[in-house]
């Protein structure tokens, strides 16, 4: 049968101006990870600013400004929810309540959100709009029948995820035990400064007149995720562009400047370029012929601790100066080379597991979907 969105689910606009004890119960967008109902992180250094939407554990959060992101997660606790967003909650007599995250998260709704959003560089939905889109829904008993195989999918998808982030660590392990402390360089490494085995430079803004849909793909800080280069939601820009702003195999892409200071100092190794990609204002890319050791060097704590030196916990920028400045043990060659193929085989596991992530995947959208 035929609903509108509005006789699907509610949308609650209960809002409250942020406390300073809000602020380790709040959720933002930046907490939402794409295509993932689970929310891990949350938290803000500061009480945020502006009315906040009150949520209720369970409810399900979605992310209304920059639909195409396709962030929904189902809120874990009581608290606040970023105005960007908003917080829904089934109507049980026309959708079941485990099977209302997945319906939102569908092709069908996301496609839907994305076509009704309004504006320029971060287009909105507005409530008025989604709530007269009409879906088709199964029977509440098929519905109850396809949430059991739904959560069993996502359930087996999430444990690959977390032997990923497992492999992750146990690199980051070997990288450590490999060369030792940072910080006291037990094995009495020579230490080098970052210019001396690399070069490095900042990207440029582009403004909005150059943005086209067959233009030149411009990296941002979306673009790195958990450690490597996704070009799922990317920016193109058609204009003139310095050959040395073009980015190579093997160059670093680190997160130079956000609004969060979390994603400062993120890093991805570019690996494979299919095709001619440049960076914007915030970015930063490290050429170096030690781009593994770097790699790995720039996921330590040492790394986070001299960028962050004599700066704040809200620092969200590292400068060019503060680069000049990194210093670290560097190995010999042997220990470099052993690193570099820890890496190279991390990968294939890696690659191994996400080819099973995106198997299951398909499953789910083959059920959803339907």
């Amino acid at each position: 049968m035929e609903y509108k969105f509005e006789d699907i689910a509610y949308n609650s606009i209960a809002k409250k101006k942020p406390e300073e004890s809000d602020k380790n119960c709040y959720i933002g967008l930046e907490h939402l990870d794409s295509d993932c109902l689970d929310i891990t992180r949350w938290g803000a250094e500061t009480a945020p600013t502006g009315e906040k939407l009150i949520m209720k554990k369970g409810d399900v959060l979605f992310g209304k400004r920059r639909a195409y992101q396709r962030k929904v997660g189902i809120a874990p606790f009581d608290g606040i929810f970023s105005a960007h967003g908003m917080v829904l909650r089934p109507k049980e007599n026309v959708i079941d309540k485990d099977y209302f995250p997945f319906f939102i998260s569908s092709d069908m709704f996301m496609e839907r959100a994305v076509r009704i959003s309004v504006g320029g560089l971060s287009p909105t939905i507005n409530w008025k709009d989604l709530k007269i889109q009409e879906f088709t829904l199964p029977p509440l008993p098929e519905q109850k029948a396809l949430a059991e195989k739904l959560w069993a999918a996502y359930r087996l998808k999430e444990a690959y995820k977390k032997l990923l982030a497992a492999t992750d660590e146990m690199v980051k392990a070997k990288f450590v035990e490999m060369i030792g402390d940072l910080s006291t360089n037990p094995k009495g490494w020579t230490i080098k400064t970052l210019p001396e085995i690399s070069s490095y430079s900042i990207g440029l803004t582009y403004k909005p007149e150059h943005i086209a849909d067959d233009g030149t793909i411009v990296l941002r800080s979306g673009n790195i995720q958990n450690s490597k280069l996704d070009l799922t939601d990317v920016v193109r820009v058609k204009c003139s562009i310095k050959d040395s702003l073009f980015v190579k195999e093997n160059d670093i892409l680190m997160c130079s400047r956000n609004g969060s200071s979390d994603l400062v100092g993120k890093v991805a190794q570019i690996t494979e370029v299919k095709e001619p990609m440049t960076y914007g204002a915030f970015m930063t890319t490290i050429r170096s012929t030690y781009s593994d050791f770097l790699f790995l060097f720039f996921q330590s704590d040492n790394f986070r601790e001299q960028i962050s030196t004599g700066k704040s916990s809200t620092m969200n920028q590292i400068t060019q100066y503060m680069l000049d400045k990194i210093h670290f043990p560097f190995p010999n060659d042997d220990t470099i080379n052993a690193l570099s193929q820890i890496l190279r085989q991390a990968e294939k596991s890696k690659t191994a597991l996400q080819k099973s992530i995106e198997s299951i995947d398909l499953v789910i959208k083959s059920l959803i979907n339907k």
